[in-house]
């Protein structure tokens, strides 16, 4: 499986700016819980300065400063170069090793790009969204999936690394075509890839065509399965998951309404990822058992579970029962012992 590699992200919400369209599924004014007038230059540098006052912020390896929630590259030339030059300091000082900013596929821009590179861009996440044409039209993207292979190539040719954002659960893409289309995310090569199952927020297209019945989201098991499954294909290929489930800001569980969201997601995901893999352990204990499970210490989360449910669905899927939890700090994580106690 793919390691993330450990870093200090300090987020700047620019929601929604340099976005020549809206999309059917987005708000980013009710998901970051940011507007456009509260981006302003004393915001943004308090919002560095209070990171820097962060107990955690030494003790991690790299550092960024990421522009998310718009469309960076989209910004008009005088407005991008302004908010680089304003973080720049922090770069030069060597208290942030870079930038990462957000942007969409068709925004390709060789002199912004080059401006970009001189004020400490690194990382570029693409908002692809989904590799299906007809689940970016329902969207109401704006573009194709031509531009999301050739933005990545783009940004590879300049040196930069490439993050691809997904959305599982568009219209116009079952969870099936979802996984075969990530063969198409994966031949790509990203550095890296979130997962965002769509949830419906308030005050979006997205919420009529609900409201109609015109549109039905996953359940949250149904999105916890796809993101597993996901997760898995993607880091087995070398491509780490830095993200699944949208961010906990203030307010944006009371704008949701319907669809996968909950507070933990990811650790509910990870938790599902760990049970597949060791799920063959099982595979020759007969029902009723009584079992002791031996894992790593840093696994025992992953085993349990969100509120238990993990080791409960085991007991419930194999009909048999846990007896001891064991710790072994000699076995590599995701790994398991089992032994039958009695039958």
């Amino acid at each position: 499986m793919a390691k993330k590699e450990r870093q200090f992200i300090v987020p700047i919400f620019i929601p929604n700016m340099g976005c020549p369209y809206r999309c059917i599924f987005c708000n980013q004014v009710k998901i970051t819980s940011y507007r456009k007038s509260d981006i302003k230059d004393g915001f943004i540098i308090e919002t560095i300065e209070k990171a820097l006052r962060s107990k955690k912020f030494n003790s991690y390896p790299k550092r960024e400063i990421a522009f998310f929630g718009g469309n960076f590259m989209g910004l008009k030339k005088n407005i991008l170069e302004h908010l680089l030059k304003l973080v720049f300091p922090y770069i030069k000082d060597h208290l942030f090793h870079s930038i990462r900013v957000s942007t969409r596929p068709d925004s390709m821009d060789q002199e912004k790009l080059n401006l970009m590179i001189q004020y400490g861009v690194q990382c570029v996440e693409l908002g692809a969204q989904s590799m299906k044409e007809e689940a970016l039209l329902l969207a109401k993207r704006g573009h194709g999936v031509s531009d999301t292979i050739n933005a990545v190539y783009f940004l590879k040719e300049n040196g930069l690394k490439v993050g691809l954002q997904l959305l599982p659960g568009l219209p116009g893409e079952s969870r099936s075509e979802f996984l075969k289309n990530l063969e198409k995310v994966i031949e790509l090569s990203p550095d890296m890839v979130r997962l965002y199952p769509l949830v419906v927020i308030r005050g979006t297209a997205l919420e009529r065509l609900y409201l109609e019945r015109r549109y039905i989201p996953m359940t949250l098991h149904e999105a916890v399965e796809l993101c597993a499954e996901s997760c898995i294909r993607l880091e087995n290929r070398g491509i780490p998951v830095i993200r699944m489930g949208l961010m906990n800001s203030t307010g944006l569980k009371d704008e949701i309404v319907a669809g996968p969201w909950h507070e933990s997601f990811g650790f509910m995901v990870r938790s599902r990822i760990f049970h597949k893999l060791i799920r063959p352990k099982f595979k020759n204990i007969t029902p009723d058992s009584e079992i002791k499970i031996t894992v790593n210490p840093k696994d025992i989360p992953l085993l349990i579970g969100y509120k238990k449910e993990g080791i409960r669905g085991l007991e419930r899927e194999l009909n048999i029962k846990i007896k001891e939890i064991g710790i072994d700090l000699r076995l590599p994580p995701n790994s398991i012992k089992v032994r039958v106690e009695s039958n």
